[in-house]
């Protein structure tokens, strides 16, 4: 599930959910922004405020990479408590439209919500990639 509400700060908000097994992403239009250009250039870092104990486990932040593909794949590196997004180019192109989905969805919604996990004939998910 991941969940974007228009506040200002300098940091996302990210939460592991291990009841569902997916990452709840917080942000503003501008961190998203930040984050889907961090996407399309295959590099980057955004941290993570700490979020309220009961919205869950918060992580660091997320890191963007670039990698051969094909497809990206979006991994919890939990050692480092990081949310990683690697993949080649032309999938990281597709991928970094999710985040400027959150921000229309939050304006039509008032909230901005997409869930984001592989299903098949996905073209730029890769399977094993971590719920977000």
């Amino acid at each position: 599930m991941a969940c974007a509400r228009v506040f200002t700060r300098t940091t996302v908000i990210l939460v592991s959910d291990p009841i569902f097994g997916e990452v709840e992403l917080t942000g503003s239009k501008d961190e998203l922004t930040d984050l889907a250009g961090m996407v399309a250039r295959g590099e980057g870092f955004v941290g993570s405020e700490p979020a309220l104990p009961q919205d869950g486990d918060s992580l660091a932040g997320v890191e963007v990479a670039n990698a051969t593909g094909p497809g990206v794949r979006i991994r919890l590196d939990s050692p480092r408590r990081t949310l990683v997004i690697d993949g080649d180019p032309a999938a990281r192109a597709l991928f970094a439209d999710q985040p400027h989905a959150m921000i229309a969805a939050m304006a039509v919604e008032g909230g901005g919500h997409r869930h984001i996990d592989h299903c098949p004939g996905h073209l730029h998910l890769v399977e094993d990639s971590h719920p977000w």
